[in-house]
């Protein structure tokens, strides 16, 4: 039973060591936004589900919830957040190709017609981020317009 003991005490003393470490924030400017907003025009509606559905994983500006602060959890929410970016930046639009920018719409309007966005692991913290029927036409319809703009910019030759 001591061995146990002392094994319990040393997780307990790592663990506690673990909370002075952490992965660094995703706490970019909200005005590294602005650029796809302008470029892409979203209604207010849209934008308020984009901020409360898209932005913490999807954009440079991630809010924290209390827990991000308990190791090993922030290294997991980091883990999402890196990922998240790298399919889709809200905050890297900027010196993309029309061709790349369409792309990434395209699969915005699929991921989010087949539920796939935002993350069931996100929804169930964040109840305020799930996508009613007529938020998910919505965004969908406002995508498809982009595209088609996007489809009508005379490409390089």
């Amino acid at each position: 039973m001591k061995t146990i003991k002392k094994i319990l005490l040393l997780l307990l003393i790592l663990f506690v060591i673990a909370q002075f470490f952490g992965p660094e924030k995703n706490q970019g400017d909200l005005a590294s936004i602005d650029p796809f907003l302008v470029e892409t025009n979203p209604s207010q509606d849209i934008q308020v589900i984009l901020k409360e559905s898209c932005y913490d994983c999807h954009s440079d500006v991630t809010r924290y919830p209390w827990y991000n602060n308990i190791t090993p959890v922030n290294y997991w929410l980091a883990e999402h957040v890196n990922d998240g970016k790298k399919h889709f930046n809200f905050s890297n639009w900027v010196g993309n190709s029309v061709k790349r920018k369409d792309h990434k719409m395209e699969e915005l309007i699929e991921m989010i017609e087949e539920k796939k966005m935002p993350l069931t692991s996100y929804t169930l913290v964040h109840q305020e981020a799930k996508l009613s029927d007529t938020q998910i036409k919505a965004v969908v319809d406002w995508a498809k317009q982009v595209r088609m703009a996007y489809s009508l910019e005379p490409k390089p030759e």
